[in-house]
């Protein structure tokens, strides 16, 4: 969310008892909870879960098995979890017994941990854990056209760690053959959304290998595969400055592949049709999920993105004597798109010692704020909300009251709940957004809020440049700016 709307918030403190409706802590809380919140600003102890994952699932027909591709994926990062291993460890748990596992599923399973696929998760070179669930799939007894994965983290001690949801996938029977249309916007690819690549080989499943990034270059991986920014591009414009546009992407668009884990981007790149090895030089159709398409690289005389073994080559294409419409590809030139989506949880253990699972974990979409004078009220937008959550702007708690799972509203803080100084500051503050469940949980998210000083200097009046000798003048010029000033509030994450 960008900058909202600036709410006019009088700098001056605020005098009201809250409705009965709405929860605060007690003071001693409070307080005890506030040292920690200032601790936890200072070093933030995060742990991080994130779940990457397609947009639309092949259904599986009689005793076929059309597993998920690219395979869900599953990374653990932030220093919270090494801060959390080693406190198991303290508890003479031994080596075995803070290991982190996992289970996944789709949501419609029952409790059974034989109907989901186990999870092993790998240190990788940048300390975070991977793992992926290389053997889901959804049956045609499964007659829903939409589904969530289910992942379910434990220690190996037996201890909880939580259950966490991706995002809605579409079921669909087979990649759409028929030319698309615009109205069916679930099956076409928009810029700015996410894509993965892949490759197989004659249709071998155990030949697949997936667009990826590694120590700084684009590789084809058979065990781990990227998410990239599809972006329409200029066609007239370099690779090193590329204006955006919106829309769907076309076949014959001029497109950017930005890599969202590292920002490594390829070189702009011409998308075609592929049709029996053979790209499609005229089509302009829009792109459907699972076609088979090909990257020319823009200006080049033929040469095409493509794989050869896990290094990232170009290929010349052969251009067809009889039909100037057409080019010859080679198999590692015919790529599989695919739309992806990413959910990503983060929480914090550090104020206390928590044995509840750490789900549901709150994902914040989007903030609301109305209301004015001495009263500006927000209503935090989003998933699995509960009535043990209070809002708290940065280590201020907010008074809060739950709506639903999907909505918790909270009246803002006026700005001199932050310190007794405010009254002299002539820049904007700028305090995170946190939600904090009763028994102490951080649940971090990416939005903060800017308290912004307005000044409305009167014609004519100079700024105060150096501060006065006098400290009489100095407090009179000081009250005399406060007065001109107004408080704004205004969203950005």
């Amino acid at each position: 969310a960008g900058p909202a709307e600036p709410l006019t918030h009088p700098g001056r403190p605020r005098s009201r008892s809250p409705p009965r409706c709405w929860a605060r802590s007690n003071p001693y809380q409070t307080n005890l909870l506030r040292d920690g919140v200032q601790r936890y600003l200072q070093l933030p102890s995060d742990q991080t879960v994130l779940i990457l994952h397609a947009k639309v699932a092949q259904k599986s027909y009689g005793n076929e098995k059309r597993f998920f591709c690219p395979p869900p994926c599953v990374y653990l990062s932030g220093p919270g979890w090494k801060l959390k291993q080693e406190q198991i460890k303290a508890g003479d748990l031994g080596e075995a017994g803070f290991r982190v596992c996992g289970y996944m599923g789709l949501d419609s399973m029952g409790s059974s941990l034989m109907e989901t696929q186990k999870l092993s998760f790998e240190e990788q070179p940048d300390a975070k854990g991977f793992s992926c669930a290389k053997a889901l799939y959804i049956s045609d007894v499964d007659k829903r056209k939409h589904f969530r994965l289910v992942l379910k983290l434990f220690f190996s001690n037996g201890q909880e760690i939580g259950t966490f949801h991706s995002k809605l996938i579409k079921v669909i029977s087979k990649p759409s053959q028929k030319k698309q249309s615009l109205k069916n916007t679930d099956l076409c690819i928009s810029s700015g959304s996410k894509v993965s690549l892949f490759n197989r080989l004659r249709s071998q499943t155990v030949s697949t290998r997936y667009l990826s990034v590694e120590g700084g270059a684009f590789i084809a991986s058979a065990r781990q595969w990227a998410a990239f920014t599809l972006h329409l591009a200029d066609e007239h414009c370099t690779r090193s400055e590329f204006p955006l546009r919106e829309g769907y992407i076309r076949y014959g668009s001029v497109v950017q592949l930005i890599c969202t884990a590292t920002g490594i981007t390829l070189p702009p790149l011409i998308i075609r049709k592929v049709t029996k090895q053979y790209a499609m030089l005229d089509v302009d159709e829009p792109i459907s999920q699972l076609h088979k398409c090909a990257f020319q690289f823009q200006g080049s005389d033929h040469m095409y993105l493509c794989l050869s073994t896990e290094k990232v080559i170009q290929f010349q294409a052969s251009p067809c004597p009889k039909e100037a419409n057409r080019e010859l590809l080679n198999d590692g030139s015919c790529w599989t798109i695919i739309g992806t989506e990413m959910v990503e949880y983060t929480f914090s253990e550090s104020l206390a010692c928590i044995c509840k699972p750490v789900s549901p974990v709150p994902l914040i979409s989007a903030l609301q704020l109305t209301g004015g004078g001495d009263v500006a009220m927000l209503e935090v937008q989003g998933e699995y909300f509960h009535a043990h959550l209070k809002v708290w702007f940065g280590d201020v708690e907010a008074e809060t009251m739950y709506r639903s799972p999907k909505s918790l509203m909270c009246v803002v803080p006026d700005v001199s709940a932050f310190g007794s100084d405010w009254r002299w500051l002539r820049y904007p503050i700028t305090v995170p957004l946190l939600l904090i469940r009763d028994d102490g949980l951080i649940y971090s998210s990416s939005f903060s809020f800017t308290y912004t000083p307005e000044q409305s200097f009167i014609p004519g009046q100079q700024v105060l440049s150096e501060a006065p000798q006098d400290s009489d003048k100095l407090l009179d010029s000081i009250h005399q700016e406060f007065t001109r000033t107004n408080f704004h509030l205004f969203m950005q994450s």
